[in-house]
């Protein structure tokens, strides 16, 4: 039997019939991880820079030169897809950038494993998640799980699902305007 650590996250036992699991899932938010800077804060403090200014900042950033060289060429590359996007495009992804750099490591795990029980559902109900998660990003965070936790979703959603959404949207930030 495969175990997720996505079903710890809810303090629930792992499924026992492969498919879903018998109880409620109670979706509960993630901690907050202690404030420190990122990727995506130092972007928006050096958004004003032309791309090669930006660079050159990047470069010689305390720490960049200690990164082994593949982790200081992804950071580059990163640096210059975002400078390639359109603006709205380049807030969602800082957006993204900074709340996957405040979860932790379990964190990350975690939604590295929903992304993969994402991917192994059928298509239709990946189809509908994704649809879900979209629509959960216009709600705070704070809100998401009573969202997760009402009727409607049970109608829609398995608990599995539920439980998956509950993962994926830890690294989802809050977009309010996003259809607009």
């Amino acid at each position: 039997m495969r175990e997720s650590v996505a079903w710890y996250q809810a303090g629930q036992a792992p499924p026992g019939n492969g498919g879903g699991y018998a109880g409620g899932a109670v979706v509960r938010p993630a901690p907050p991880q202690q404030e420190r800077e990122h990727l995506g804060e130092w972007l928006r403090q050096h958004q004003n820079m032309s791309f090669p200014d930006q660079e050159r900042a990047l470069r010689t950033e305390p720490g960049f030169n200690r990164l082994p060289p593949a982790k200081q060429q992804r950071l580059l590359e990163r640096l210059q897809q975002l400078d390639a996007m359109p603006p709205a495009r380049r807030e969602r992804m800082l957006a993204q950038i900074e709340v996957w750099e405040r979860l932790s490591p379990e964190q990350r795990q975690q939604v590295r494993v929903g992304i993969l029980e994402l991917h192994q559902m059928p298509f239709d109900r990946q189809v509908m998640m994704h649809r879900a998660v979209r629509d959960l990003s216009e709600f705070p965070q704070w809100q998401r799980g009573d969202i997760l936790n009402s009727p409607e979703f049970r109608h829609h959603y398995s608990d599995y699902e539920r439980q998956v959404l509950a993962t994926l949207m830890m690294a989802q930030p809050y977009e309010p305007l996003r259809r607009q």
